[in-house]
């Protein structure tokens, strides 16, 4: 008999983040998220997300034993201001029994029943800088920290459930050795002086932070044409910029601007954790922290995580700047692998920004949509 359960109290919220860990705990791909990040994210106290969501956790038991998770998840921002009908689900992780897979997701269609919504998509977290979509192909790759990984069952579940496909993702893999200067140099340059635009790097984190704010209204512009587009709030980015820009490698985060200090461009990278994660196993404490901060001083892949354009400089190669100051920035530090996050297969402008470094697409995921 299979039992789903609210996880409501910190100790069941951490068997519903612990679950995955036993459910990989052999697989060498599988890359565990920080336990205590994962509680401060479903924390509605402390995640600015729930502003403007609710989410509710659970997870499946049979025979006493935990088999599945799933959050049920309505961004009321979408709801009302796109007007799109959707209950989201995602951090869905479950064994190979279709019947724990249909337990979980009736969840998922009784709180969108419950608010008259149209279908349910996912798996897909609070917001767009959340993770997103079921791996489909590439199981045999590595993740990253800001993807989940699943077992090939999962599509077959969704598929056998009536689930239809609704967004298309591609990541991809190139080695730095591919990135020829010559490609962007001269550009980058001719565009500066047509422009008037100059590149501002940082060595501390304490100068970006000004930047910050302009940023993240620069991506809400950059990317609100994207049909799955849910704009960052003010009390977003304040989260945002205390939990991870302090993170990140300062000399990875570039900016482009005009003669007046107008931001026209930016673009986030990150060292990649992967190891440092799987070496942690979950935990910051006893050493998790010495493989994280060894990653982010020596780590020579790094993950381009985020790029945005002005919409009136799309289009007009200020990309090439950026490329030009991280081809200095990894050229310095050594960096041989250059890993892109999931992009949405149909933006086709974000794609051709990177053919002339002959990238390698090396997993594919997508996100599944049923009607109620």
């Amino acid at each position: 008999m299979i039992t789903i359960k609210e996880a409501k109290t910190k100790k069941e919220l951490t068997d519903y983040i612990k679950f995955p860990f036993s459910l990989y705990k052999d697989n060498p791909y599988w890359v565990p998220p920080i336990i205590a990040d994962e509680l401060e994210s479903f924390d509605k106290t402390k995640n600015p997300a729930f502003d403007n969501a609710e989410a509710y956790f659970y997870l499946a038991y049979k025979d006493n034993k935990i088999v599945g998770r799933i959050t049920a998840i309505i961004n009321w921002a979408e709801v009302n201001n796109q007007h799109k009908r959707k209950v989201r689900f995602g951090w869905f992780d479950v064994i190979d029994d279709i019947e724990v897979t249909k337990a979980l997701l009736e969840k998922v269609y009784e709180l969108g029943r419950k608010h008259n919504l149209e279908h349910a998509e996912g798996p897909m977290g609070f917001s767009n800088l959340d993770k997103v979509g079921v791996l489909t192909e590439g199981f045999d790759q590595v993740g990253t920290m800001i993807t989940w990984y699943n077992n090939p069952y999962y599509v077959t579940h969704f598929e056998q459930l009536g689930f239809q496909i609704e967004k298309e993702y591609i990541e991809s893999i190139f080695p730095f050795s591919n990135v020829k200067p010559e490609f962007f140099l001269k550009a980058q340059a001719l565009i500066k002086k047509r422009y008037e635009l100059r590149a501002l790097n940082f060595t501390k984190t304490k100068d970006i932070m000004p930047h910050v704010d302009k940023m993240f209204d620069l991506f809400n512009e950059s990317y609100a044409k994207l049909a799955s587009f849910v704009a960052i709030s003010d009390v977003q980015k304040e989260y945002f910029k205390k939990k991870y820009i302090s993170f990140i490698n300062p000399e990875y985060i570039k900016f482009v601007v005009d003669k007046d200090d107008n931001l026209v461009a930016f673009s986030i990278v990150m060292p990649s954790f992967t190891e440092a994660l799987q070496k942690a196993k979950g935990k910051l404490f006893p050493f998790g922290f010495i493989h994280l901060l060894r990653a982010r001083k020596k780590s020579k892949d790094v993950v381009f995580y985020l790029i945005g354009v002005h919409p009136d400089y799309q289009n007009k190669g200020v990309t090439a700047i950026i490329f030009d100051e991280y081809y200095k920035t990894f050229s310095e530090k050594g960096i041989k692998n250059c890993i892109r996050t999931p992009e949405l297969a149909e933006n086709t402008a974000i794609h051709l920004l990177w053919k002339n470094f002959d990238p390698k697409i090396h997993c594919q995921r997508k996100t599944y949509l049923k009607y109620l």
